[in-house]
């Protein structure tokens, strides 16, 4: 038997969902202005220093020399900019600035110039070097970085914007800084079976978990094609896994006992082309069935299995929930990174209410944009969480094609959806 009910409101423990949420971000044209403003005041700031110490030393008595502070100009030109050209720039500003400081002896005498001469040449050297190795490390940080986002791309591979009769919407939120991908997991294929999905949250986030997310996509994309039911698939996962548990916990012949308490959550859908969905769900939060003008309502089966690797296939059979899509609707599918997510006091962030002014302000002429649902949620989780989340968050969105867009692709038109950007849509 199937369970469908209305998304039950997130328990917030201690506060409302009225709580303060914190500042939006700026527009990016004005953070782009901002910048470009900084870049012009770090570049003149050697020239307005070499302005003020030269002022300075025309105001104060003959006998205070502060001519040393001119040393500084070039130094402030390499930290600022990282520019060899202001690094020299700035110290020909200074050994000029010399000049009209030795007609009234305000240079003191021939040693006290020399010193400072010297002084300003030894800077200039100094950071001259050090730009030079700031250039370097920064282009092996970019070709570096390069190959980390190529091999993340490979892993959690940019999903394809429509399969069959299916619109696939898919964006990834990681919570280690510098990171597109984490603990949760996604993908999509077709498949002579249907369109099978994964969505799955490994234990623990971020870059620690790569490894196991590695293991069983890499599983879910070869037995997805192979095996003929969910439940022939669920145990290939299974199988997976504990090898990949196994060699990890002793490289050597795998005879190790695997790690405590090492699981994944996930869920399986399998989609047929007259708008069935099978769902199996191990442990995950479980999908939501969206409907324009509709509440979101759940898809689980009566008995939830426990996550992947605590899984006894064999003293628990595989329960499925089976949905009815009707054209327009979709399923979205989360970790629970989202409904966990908090803001600066604590409050978690109230999917159901998220999700229901999602579906309604993507719903247009009656006709539900799932592109439109992602992005607004993706938006709201920022806006909630300050860009600081504490786990990483997966949203997939499938939705059956409506009978707008069907007519329109049999027109020849474009029917693409949108795809996060981080992932080249």
């Amino acid at each position: 038997m199937n369970r469908a009910g209305p998304v039950p409101e997130p328990r917030v423990p201690g506060s409302s969902h009225s709580a303060r949420r914190p500042p939006a971000r700026r527009p990016a044209a004005q953070r782009a202005g901002s910048s470009r403003a900084w870049g012009l005041f770090v570049l003149v700031l050697p020239g307005l220093w070499v302005a003020g110490v030269l002022s300075l030393a025309l105001v104060v008595p003959g006998e205070i020399h502060l001519t040393q502070l001119l040393a500084a100009a070039p130094a402030i030109a390499c930290a600022g900019t990282g520019r060899r050209m202001c690094v020299v720039l700035g110290g020909i500003c200074a050994l000029v600035a010399l000049v009209p400081l030795g007609v009234d002896g305000r240079l003191g005498g021939a040693t006290s110039r020399a010193v400072t001469v010297v002084a300003i040449l030894a800077v200039i050297s100094t950071s001259y070097l050090v730009t030079g190795r700031r250039t370097r490390l920064i282009r092996e940080l970019d070709a570096l970085r390069k190959v980390a986002m190529a091999a993340q791309q490979v892993l959690l591979r940019p999903l394809p914007n429509s399969l069959g009769p299916f619109g696939i919407v898919g964006t990834y939120l990681s919570a280690s800084e510098g990171a597109q991908i984490g603990g949760d997991l996604y993908e999509v294929l077709a498949t002579p079976y249907g369109v099978r999905a994964i969505l799955g949250d490994v234990r623990g986030h971020g870059l620690a978990a790569i490894g196991t997310v590695a293991a069983v996509l890499g599983s879910f994309r070869e037995a997805a094609h192979d095996e003929p039911t969910l439940d022939g698939l669920l145990r290939r996962l299974d199988r997976s896994l504990h090898r990949h548990l196994l060699q990890r916990a002793d490289p050597g012949d795998g005879s190790g006992a695997p790690p405590a308490e090492e699981f994944v959550t996930l869920v399986l859908v399998e989609l047929h082309d007259g708008g069935e969905a099978v769902v199996v769900n191990c442990g995950h939060p479980p999908p939501l069935r969206l409907a324009p003008g509709q509440r979101a309502h759940t898809v689980e089966a009566p008995h939830a299995a426990p996550p992947l690797g605590l899984l006894d296939l064999d003293a628990e059979p595989v329960t499925t929930a089976r949905a009815a899509l009707r054209p327009g609707e979709a399923l979205l599918l989360h970790t629970d990174g989202a409904g966990d997510a908090r803001d600066a006091d604590g409050a978690f962030f109230p999917l159901a209410e998220n999700v229901a002014s999602a579906v309604h302000g993507a719903t247009h002429d009656g006709v539900l944009d799932p592109a439109a649902v992602v992005a607004t949620l993706r938006d709201a989780l920022h806006r909630h969480a300050g860009c600081g989340l504490s786990d990483d968050v997966a949203l997939l969105a499938l939705q059956r094609t409506p009978a707008v867009r069907a007519d329109e692709a049999a027109e020849g038109k474009d029917t693409k959806t949108w795809r996060d950007p981080a992932y080249g849509g």
